[in-house]
């Protein structure tokens, strides 16, 4: 690769950086107003991981307070992630693919569903047959295929919403 186009690379993750770091900001003010309405406390933290910005709201006191805002399985955390998409959409023009945590409860779903994805690895290693998943949200499907990938596997995301899973395929 020539200087120039090392140089052009080196310009693009920069501002897709910086794009990813405004959209952050954009969700974190988002976040802010909406718990300053909801009269709950809580510290928003940003961050860029991989290809996607990445906001939590965490809270002192374990969150508990915040599960308000996670609800049963995640739907309330769903939903507030579409909204502050929507938020950061309506200020820059761009669909977002930002991604929501409060009070960790993604990455506590996170290692759950990394350990199911080991777990069915090691059935289709043994069985040499698919095995199919119970529906997971499109978050849910995306560590799962990463867990199995990871463990060499292949799998594939099958049905309509929201009855869409993920099936184990054999190596």
């Amino acid at each position: 690769m020539t200087e120039t186009a090392e140089a052009a690379v080196a310009a693009d993750e920069t501002d897709a950086l910086s794009t990813l770091e405004q959209e952050g900001e954009i969700a974190a003010d988002y976040l802010e107003g909406l718990l300053d309405i909801a009269d709950l406390d809580g510290d928003i933290d940003m961050d860029v991981e991989g290809d996607r910005a990445s906001v939590s709201i965490i809270s002192e006191d374990e969150g508990r307070e915040l599960q308000k805002l996670v609800g049963r399985d995640g739907e309330v955390l769903e939903a507030l992630q579409e909204l502050t998409r929507l938020a950061v959409h309506r200020e820059t023009g761009d669909r977002s693919r930002l991604m929501l945590d409060i009070a960790g409860f993604r990455a506590r779903k996170r290692g759950q569903l990394v350990e199911l994805a080991n777990k069915a690895v090691e059935e289709v290693e043994q069985s040499g047959e698919p095995k199919k998943l119970k529906p997971m949200t499109p978050f849910e499907r995306k560590v799962v295929h990463d867990a199995v990938k990871a463990a060499g596997l292949r799998s594939e995301s099958e049905g309509e919403e929201p009855e869409r899973c993920v099936v184990v395929l054999p190596a």
